[in-house]
């Protein structure tokens, strides 16, 4: 004798649901998602990972800590967060903007730097007075450190990584990026920087922000705030 599976008490059923839609968002419309709803969760990524990256960027040039380190762009990825909230997307997308955003404010100060010192620095010569690190250091970065001085035998307050390698000894001579205007420390030179290479780095994190962004408030829509906001029928008829 076979057994029927019983259906999910109604209760059940609605609590199931409840969970998805807070979890992963509504989503209630049928086919494709309206054009205004695709484009308003378009426009929210690309203004949230814009600022991100911008406020950064315009931190370092401009010498603002809080912005230059990143702090800003933490800022900027809560809000985007706290806005999600409000449209009531759902909480495991909410998360995964959440995440991307702090990634993107996070590698953000590196490039700004870059971009600065690519659009204002000036390349001086130094000398190595010291060498430390290594993959076998206490620190555990793996990176050698230089120590330089300049061309007065003034010691840079800063060490060198970029440029310092394993073969580098005291007295060889390292090429040191400085900053005209002093707002960005000095740095080694890279080789094969460029403006637009900085922010391509970031490329990446800013393409699956906006596209989580996107996700997210599509999914949240919902038929029933769409509903309620129709006229009753009674108000309708002639």
């Amino acid at each position: 004798m076979s057994r029927r599976h019983r259906a999910l008490p109604t209760p059940e059923r609605h609590l199931m649901a409840h969970l998805r839609s807070a979890v992963w968002g509504p989503a209630e419309f049928v086919g494709l998602p309206p054009w205004w709803l695709a484009m308003e969760g378009l426009a929210a990524g690309c203004v949230g990972a814009g600022v991100i990256v911008g406020v950064t960027v315009a931190g370092a040039w401009y010498g603002v800590t809080g912005l230059a380190n990143g702090e800003g762009g933490l800022v900027c990825a809560a809000a985007l967060a706290i806005y999600l909230c409000v449209v009531r997307a759902g909480r495991a997308l909410v998360g995964i903007v959440s995440v991307l955003g702090v990634c993107l404010a996070l590698h953000a100060p590196q490039a700004a730097v870059g971009l600065v010192m690519a659009e204002r620095g000036h390349v001086e010569s130094v000398v190595v007075t010291s060498v430390e690190g290594g993959p076998g250091a206490v620190s555990g970065s793996g990176r050698y450190l230089c120590s330089v001085a300049d061309r007065d035998g003034v010691p840079l307050k800063v060490r060198i990584w970029r440029g310092c390698a394993q073969t580098t000894r005291p007295g060889d001579a390292l090429a040191v990026v400085y900053d005209s205007k002093g707002r960005v420390p000095p740095r080694g030179v890279e080789s094969g920087a460029s403006r637009s290479g900085f922010l391509r780095d970031l490329g990446g994190w800013a393409a699956a922000l906006v596209a989580a962004c996107l996700v997210a408030v599509v999914r949240s829509y919902r038929l029933s705030r769409a509903v309620s906001a129709l006229p009753p029928a009674s108000a309708v008829e002639s």
